[in-house]
């Protein structure tokens, strides 16, 4: 039978495509990455270049869809086992947003943010911000959150005294144990840490691996957790310098701190105050010395009843060179700083507005006042500029800032701008509970402490607990996909610079210790008591944690000691003193190493994450890029399994071998080389109870990737 040229090329198709394998969804891949975005963080009117990642001749056409419109990608390059697609598009000063169109014959399907699906989201939309940029050296950065009075003590002479003052009723005290674990209101009793501790203790942070430190407030403040501020320009002098020291300390009985002369001297006289400052510098200047960086905590949504603005102690009142305090005079200059009920009850005016109506927090009055909203502005960029050359702000419970959010919106971005003005390499981080997305995309924060998408998470699915112990739920306890759920979800709210830096915890001051809620126990101090936060804790539970952290996309930050098997509930208990001499050196070596991995493998910094497994009790991910690429595997059974894990989609070569980086189980921690084989893109993992491991690339052995077939060949 005689065909035309035509019949002839359709019989020819016709053949090609029942000859090609079915469409290979665990192939396709993109995200937002500097592999898929080229550059990943791109201006303004410029053009980016937009890849997406196919099996090897596998499918037809890939378009990007957006605004309403396809655009044909084209075939750049290839290798063994991929296709790779690029497009070039141009951008404006506005949020880019996009996803792929995939054909394969007559089936059509679509690829977002959550992978291959049948209907896209918008939410799950891929998301570009022209202009948004982090500093390179926050990208997985390993911070270390330091509470400084519970951390060392490297200067007794400026300790608080017993009575030296009245908090909240009673007189503050000074703990003499170092050990003792923090009294139910232990706001008042303060254990003698400080700045010169954390200069003493430099070359332990170094040797553990820290980057970054992120200090609890340091500001003037009259409790030891510092969020009730007593003045921003100056370092408190309990935790800084003391030079001069004169007064007297509160006689027994009596809770007036203005006949607190011993205190009053201590935190306004300028001598103290400007000794404390320079001891900052000098801290900051010696760990950029080390390739540290620091980072303090900014907490402007309120400030303490102590403040020199309110004054309501009357510490400032008869001080010389102190205006006069909103709350001792109607005719302050920082009246307008708080809102006040009533016009008619100065001098010592109770009635202002207390942030959540605590009125040792008195809200701050942003829409009241442009002078307060300015003299804020410049300590955002006093801190960041020298002398002091901090790196970055941390923001206390952000979103609750002015009065509506409207103010909230405009104060936030007007302040990430002061701040990068002063210092472009500086970042500003929030505290905050819920989508960030709004704050994330307006220019306002460049990430956030990130509870939804890693610490409740991954407390869920190895522990069932509550992040305050308050609750045990064996509905989460190792429920994978619960796990993946959220992340995936909470991850959506994201764009890739934020998470770079996304500050993963487990552990922080407002949250029991994760190595506590290992003993699954719920409550608290008051119904437990503190031993028994250290009751029947697992301590492999606790490795498995650590190595998701290290692993997953963001920077890693430890909350000071839990390197060290610190346990407690919720605070104040979590804030209990580093234990120097006590240490658990076992868990501080398994920090060390897996903090090194972390920072040796690039595709822990800034590379792709990819779902690979999600079962009861056990998750697996793949960390890649174009270069390298490591499997985790994480086994929270009480049982040994043994699972086969593909690991071809990671980019790893079919037929080569695995290199073992860490193994973590019931029995202890390995840094040991293993090799494990890989066979038709496949590798079996054996694993004991409570383990995670993690498998490299062995480049080494294997030496480069499959080399690139460039178009056209």
């Amino acid at each position: 039978m005689d065909y035309t040229q035509f019949e002839r090329a359709e019989r020819y198709r016709e053949y090609f495509l029942a000859m090609r394998p079915v469409f290979n969804k665990k192939a396709v891949f993109s995200d937002m990455t500097g592999d898929y975005v080229i550059p990943p963080e791109p201006e303004p009117f410029s053009r980016v270049k937009i890849r997406f990642r196919a099996a090897r001749n596998n499918v037809d056409f890939v378009f990007l869809h957006h605004n309403e419109h396809r655009h044909l990608m084209h075939f750049v390059e290839g290798d063994e086992q991929f296709d790779y697609f690029e497009i070039e598009v141009p951008l404006e000063d506005k949020k880019f947003e996009y996803y792929f169109v995939i054909k394969i014959g007559k089936l059509t399907c679509y690829y977002d943010r959550r992978g291959v699906v049948k209907e896209v989201q918008d939410y799950y939309f891929f998301r570009l911000i022209p202009g948004q940029k982090v500093p390179d050296w926050a990208k997985g950065a390993v911070m270390y959150q330091i509470y400084v009075d519970r951390f060392y003590n490297g200067d007794a002479s400026n300790d608080v005294l017993d009575h030296e003052y009245d908090y909240i009723g009673e007189h503050v005290n000074y703990v003499t144990d170092w050990y003792k674990y923090p009294a139910a209101m232990g706001v008042r009793e303060f254990y003698g840490g400080d700045l010169q501790g954390v200069l003493d203790k430099m070359d332990y942070l170094q040797e553990l691996g820290i980057d970054v430190i992120y200090f609890n407030p340091l500001f003037v403040s009259p409790s030891n957790h510092k969020y009730d501020i007593q003045d921003y320009d100056y370092i408190d002098p309990h935790i800084g310098c003391i030079v001069d020291d004169e007064g007297e300390v509160l006689a027994e009985g009596d809770h007036e701190n203005r006949h607190a002369t011993r205190y009053i001297n201590r935190v306004a006289n300028k001598k103290n105050l400007e000794a404390s400052n320079a001891l900052f510098a000098r801290l900051v200047e010696e760990a950029h010395k080390r390739g540290m960086r620091v980072i303090l905590d900014g907490v402007f949504n309120h400030c303490g009843s102590f403040n020199k603005w309110m004054d309501r102690e009357r510490v400032y009142e008869d001080f010389e060179g102190y205006p006069k305090g909103a709350y001792v005079a109607g005719d302050s200059p920082y009246r307008n700083y708080f809102e006040f009920f009533s016009e008619d009850q100065w001098p010592y005016n109770p009635t202002y507005d207390g942030w959540w109506g605590h009125n040792t927090l008195p809200k701050l009055n942003y829409e009241g006042s442009q002078e307060l909203y300015n003299y804020v502005l410049q300590i955002g960029k006093k801190w960041v500029s020298p002398p002091y050359n901090a790196d970055g702000w941390r923001l206390d419970v952000a979103a609750d800032l002015g009065h509506s959010p409207e103010m909230n919106h405009r104060f936030w971005k007007d302040f990430h701008a002061a701040v990068k003005e002063a210092n472009p390499n500086a970042i500003v981080l929030a505290e905050h509970y819920g989508s960030p997305k709004d704050w994330l995309e307006g220019g306002e924060w460049d990430t956030v402490m990130n509870y939804d998408a890693f610490m409740e998470p991954v407390t869920w699915f190895l522990t069932g607990m509550q992040k305050h112990s308050d609750e045990y739920r064996a509905d989460q306890l190792g429920n994978a996909d619960s796990f993946w759920g959220a992340m995936q979800h909470h991850l959506g709210n994201f764009t890739n610079p934020a998470i770079y830096i996304a500050m993963n915890e487990l552990s922080n001051h407002d949250h029991s210790r994760f190595l506590t809620r290992t003993n699954k126990k719920v409550g608290r101090v008051n119904t437990l008591g503190s031993e028994a936060a250290g009751w029947d804790i697992n301590k492999a539970v606790m490795r498995e944690a650590v190595l998701i952290q290290m692993t997953w996309p963001g920077a890693p930050t430890i909350y000071y000691g839990d390197e060290a098997g610190v346990c407690g509930f919720t605070d104040p208990d979590n804030r209990r003193t580093y234990p120097w001499g006590r240490e658990d050196h076992e868990l501080i070596e398994y920090h060390k190493q897996m903090i090194r991995i972390h920072k040796e493998n690039s595709e822990f910094l800034t590379g792709s994450i990819k779902k690979e497994l999600a079962d009861y009790n056990i998750i697996s991910y793949a960390r890649f890029n174009r270069r390298e690429g490591s499997i985790i595997l994480i086994n929270n059974n009480n049982h040994d399994v043994t699972i086969t894990l593909s690991v071809w989609d990671m980019g790893c070569p079919r037929e080569g071998r695995l290199r073992r980086l860490m193994l973590t189980d019931c029995d202890g921690f390995t840094t040991e080389p293993e090799y494990y084989s890989v066979r038709a893109g496949k590798t079996e993992i054996a694993l004991k109870a409570t383990a995670g491991i993690i498998l490299k690339y062995d480049n080494e052995t294997e030496g480069e990737l499959a080399g690139i077939r460039e178009k056209g060949t």
